[in-house]
């Protein structure tokens, strides 16, 4: 079926039809198609299905079929998203200060510290509460 009005073709082939079109008009004989078509239209079929892409772009469905099958990357494919991202904390700006107050069967503690960051007073705390 050829489609003579492009308002009936769907939104997404409708730039790839444009496309195959003025390459078809401006062929010379018999050449072969541009494999950045080729990929163009691979990408279509992602998102209509093969059939309806090879129908509606005049596309043979079992080259289009091959090259979609084949992997071959079209010039605008989307790279993944990334599946982990780092986030790195800022810098300290200026002076830590922390105070930790510790209570045992031997009593209480108090340790105020200034210039490490609480999580290795944290530490070096138990170990001095723990080993009396």
């Amino acid at each position: 079926m050829r489609y003579k009005n492009e308002r009936n073709i769907p939104i997404g082939m409708q730039k790839v039809y444009r496309r195959l079109e003025r390459w078809r008009r401006k062929r010379r004989g018999r050449s072969a198609i541009p494999e950045r078509l080729w990929a163009a239209a691979a990408a279509v079929v992602r998102e209509q299905g093969i059939n309806r892409t090879s129908q509606v772009l005049h596309l043979e469905f079992n080259k289009l079929k091959e090259f979609v099958e084949s992997g071959k990357p079209g010039k605008r494919t989307a790279h993944p998203a990334p599946q982990f991202v780092e986030l790195m904390p800022s810098p300290a700006t200026g002076v830590c200060e922390c105070v930790i107050e510790l209570e045992g069967r031997r009593g209480k503690v108090r340790i105020q510290w200034k210039g490490i960051t609480p999580p290795d007073l944290a530490g070096l705390s138990r170990t001095l509460w723990e080993r009396g």
